[in-house]
């Protein structure tokens, strides 16, 4: 059986204050890192377009990219999550992530698709570990937990289409990339978490 670290606590030895406080910062990553997939999933077509001299094709065979590395980056966090633990997905894949969105509004049309690819792969990679790291903070309520942030990943993804939608049309749909880069800062937040798990 492995050691735990000598920080690490049971999630049964957490106060409910600790907890709520630390299911609160898990729906704050979820909110930042949805917010940003919907700004990609929702508008990247148009980004393209408007950006660089492309066509309609060649900017949904990116987008089609795109989603593919978020379905591969899902499937990954959860292999990864069970090597080094939860916690340390969670820190490398909303605040890892940051160097690339930063960089994306200023990138040409060269490593614009690359860029977007990695930020795919890296910040998806942070929904199973959320998830799975939420159901160790309140044990024997699975469902419960596993619905609520489903909801809200659906429900911050809805909203922040809506949103940004319109920035869009206020600001020029470059000017959402702009914004959205720094989303990713959010996940300073995830230092406050607590350790439940040591790598397998």
């Amino acid at each position: 059986m492995p050691r735990q670290p000598e920080d690490a606590q049971p999630a049964s030895r957490l106060t409910p204050r600790r907890v709520a406080w630390s299911i609160a910062i898990l729906g704050a990553l979820l909110f930042s890192k949805y917010f940003y997939l919907a700004s990609l999933s929702s508008y990247f077509t148009f980004y393209l377009i408007s950006k660089f001299p492309v066509s309609v094709r060649a900017t949904q065979i990116d987008l089609f990219i795109f989603l593919a590395a978020v379905a591969a980056g899902t499937i990954l966090g959860g292999l990864v999550g069970d090597r080094i633990g939860g916690k340390n997905v969670i820190w490398g894949s909303i605040l890892g992530v940051f160097p690339f969105t930063a960089m994306l509004p200023y990138a040409s049309l060269f490593w614009t698709p690359i860029l977007t690819v990695v930020i795919g792969l890296i910040l998806a990679s942070a929904f199973s570990a959320i998830v799975v790291y939420a159901q160790e903070l309140v044990p024997g309520r699975v469902g419960l937990i596993s619905g609520v942030f489903f909801g809200l990943a659906f429900g911050v993804a809805g909203v922040g289409a809506a949103v940004l939608g319109q920035l869009a049309d206020a600001r020029g749909v470059e000017s959402v990339y702009r914004v959205c880069a720094y989303l990713p800062a959010i996940g300073l937040l995830a230092a406050f978490l607590p350790d439940l798990d040591s790598p397998r």
